[in-house]
């Protein structure tokens, strides 16, 4: 797990140390720009209409990152500080250098310099080179700070600017339009790595609220109430529940397949030895949880629940890692990780081959040949998204027929979705510059025009289409909507659970038994795991955890929410029965939480302070 780019201005602005117009100004626009930089010279002229409009109401700032090889650039960079630092006047030569764009060579800046009177950067002047340069190096290590990987890159009011450069998008972010506002708050709490699990858990403690409120019963009905469609005569209905259980999970099914697909293939998992140890670490993880739950519980139908402590919910565990930030190493983020991806396909695998109902063989051979139809499109080179996305919903309806789970849908279609070799981005990028400069040329012929030519479009289109496997690109797009809105309203439809007496009351063997399999037989399975393949000699640790940490994330792997719910919904169709495995999944889910955060806490002595 890497960290997300930052977002804010680092350092902030300073008039004293800034190249600032109009000091003082309520809205602040900072530019990290290159002189003879396309792009920047194509923003200028927006800039200056910016400048324009806002008038006294915008304090602009400039700051250097040259674009990275381009001596032009940097040279051209070094000689406006020069001017500031021997004249003590920087926009004058900033303007012209600007306006030059991508014209500007080497050879223009010594002439530049005899325009403005500069003296040679040599003898008394040495110094005054000197300290442009490191005012030059400055601005660019605070590009790398702020998160401005490109030339031009805006900051608004200290915070990255990621719309269009045209004036009207700049003008509706400058002048913070509640649109604009919403976009960067959503955009802020997307970033924030803790997000989802306190998605999460806010929407579980108000299905748990509104259970043990006066509206508890009204509650519950909601999730019963059917919901369907009747066409031509033919029906189909579910209860809410059911179609947030089996349909809109489907949703976070395909995005657990497709981020076990990029594992295998292109990630952590994808070489043998490297994926040894977390999926020894997994397995261990899920053998232990379920023989302590088996043994605690007494023979009968109680024994369906194995299961239930075997998972572990990534969004919660990822959520604490996060908020314990330096304290976990990088390496141990990228074994947890990992061993929640092996720990998810297995549970997949689970339900279904044990929560399955009865089967409907007829429709079973429906499914497999949609599958089978499904494969071929993909042997056949079609990348296009619809095929597939037609084909999944076939399969979501010919599974729930069947009597399999019709979430499996999702893995299905995640494993079919088609992934090519990595684009040619040199290739590609030199491509889309031949289209704009034809049609940049082809333009000034036309005496109206509204936009880019249609060939235009559609050339840039298959460019960008090709930038990205369908795979990834999927992956990408469905993910938020998982996160954000599938499991939330997963765990307000099924987290509710009113506390009494009496939920407790006769099931207190099978309440041990979650409590137990998830806190003591996850971190001791897990831990067990890696000590194991450790010790034939068929993995290896990683010097930069110890022992006390991995068991600490091996802790936090107990934290079984999401799965662990879906599958006791399906184990244990009692509604007694059921709301005492969610009272011991919340049980066990904090217990876990505190362990792991309790192992994780401290450092290893190598990395304290000294006293």
């Amino acid at each position: 797990m890497t960290g997300a780019l930052p977002t804010r201005l680092q350092p902030l602005v300073s008039d004293s140390d800034d190249h600032v117009i109009c000091e003082g100004a309520p809205i602040t626009l900072v530019e990290y720009g290159s002189f003879s930089c396309p792009y920047c010279f194509a923003a200028h002229e927006v800039l200056a209409n910016l400048r324009d409009r806002f008038g006294s109401r915008l304090r602009y700032v400039f700051r250097h990152r040259p674009i990275t090889g381009n001596e032009h650039a940097l040279k051209a960079a070094e000689l406006a500080e020069y001017a500031w630092e021997t004249t003590g006047d920087y926009w004058p030569i900033h303007d012209v250098l600007m306006k030059r764009g991508p014209a500007l060579r080497t050879t223009d800046l010594p002439a530049i310099a005899a325009d403005f009177g500069l003296p040679a950067p040599e003898a008394e002047h040495a110094e005054a080179m000197r300290r442009a340069q490191e005012t030059v190096q400055r601005h660019r290590d605070s590009a790398g700070r702020s998160g401005a990987l490109v030339s031009p890159t805006f900051f608004i009011n200290g915070r990255r600017f990621e719309g269009a450069w045209d004036e009207a998008t700049l003008t509706e972010a400058l002048l913070s339009s509640p649109g604009h506002r919403m976009q960067s708050a959503a955009l802020d709490f997307a970033r924030w790595a803790p997000s989802t699990g306190l998605l999460l858990l806010l929407m579980s403690l108000l299905a748990v609220a509104l259970a043990n409120s006066p509206w508890g019963g009204d509650f519950e009905q909601l999730w019963h109430a059917p919901l369907g469609f009747l066409a031509g005569g033919v029906s189909f209905s579910l209860p809410l529940r059911e179609w947030i259980n089996d349909g809109l999970l489907t949703v976070f099914f395909l995005v657990v397949g497709l981020e076990i697909k990029r594992e295998f293939t292109t990630g952590r998992l994808s070489s043998r030895r490297a994926a040894i140890l977390p999926v020894a670490a997994a397995v261990g993880g899920m053998v232990l949880p379920a023989a302590i739950y088996l043994l605690i519980v007494p023979a009968g139908h109680l024994t369906a629940g194995w299961a239930i402590p075997t998972t572990t919910d990534t969004a919660f565990a990822i959520a604490l890692i996060a908020v314990l930030g330096s304290r976990v190493p990088v390496a141990l983020r990228i074994f947890l990780t990992a061993a929640v991806i092996v720990d998810d396909l297995v549970a997949i695998v689970i339900v279904a081959l044990f929560y399955s109902g009865r089967i409907d063989l007829a429709y079973l051979a429906a499914s497999a040949l949609t599958m089978a139809a499904a494969m071929a499109l993909n042997r056949s080179g079609i990348y296009r998204p619809l095929p597939y996305a037609v084909l999944g919903a076939l399969l979501w309806v010919l599974l729930h027929a069947s009597g399999l789970h019709a979430t499996l849908a999702g893995v299905i279609v995640a494993i079919v979705t088609p992934t090519r070799p990595p684009a040619n981005l040199g290739a590609l990028l030199s491509q889309a510059e031949a289209v704009l400069s034809t049609e940049m040329r082809t333009a000034q012929k036309r005496v109206l025009r509204h936009g880019p030519s249609e060939p235009t479009l559609r050339a840039l289109d298959a460019i960008h289409y090709r930038i990205e496997s369908p795979a990834d690109k999927l992956l990408r797009q469905i993910e938020p909507w998982s996160s954000y809105l599938v499991l939330p309203l997963f765990a307000l439809a099924n987290a509710g659970v009113a506390f009494s007496a009496a939920a407790v009351f006769g099931h207190e063997r099978l309440m041990l038994a979650v409590v137990a399999g998830l806190v003591i037989g996850k971190a001791l399975g897990i831990l067990g795991g890696a000590a194991l393949a450790v010790r034939l000699g068929v993995a290896d640790k990683s010097a930069d955890y110890n022992w006390r940490q991995l068991a600490g994330a091996a802790a936090l792997a107990g934290i079984g929410f999401t799965m662990s719910l879906y599958i006791a919904a399906k184990a244990f169709p009692d509604p007694g029965e059921f709301a005492a495995a969610k009272i011991a999944v919340f049980i066990a889910s904090f217990l876990a939480a505190v362990l792991g955060c309790a192992l994780l806490w401290r450092r290893p002595a190598s990395e304290r302070p000294p006293e």
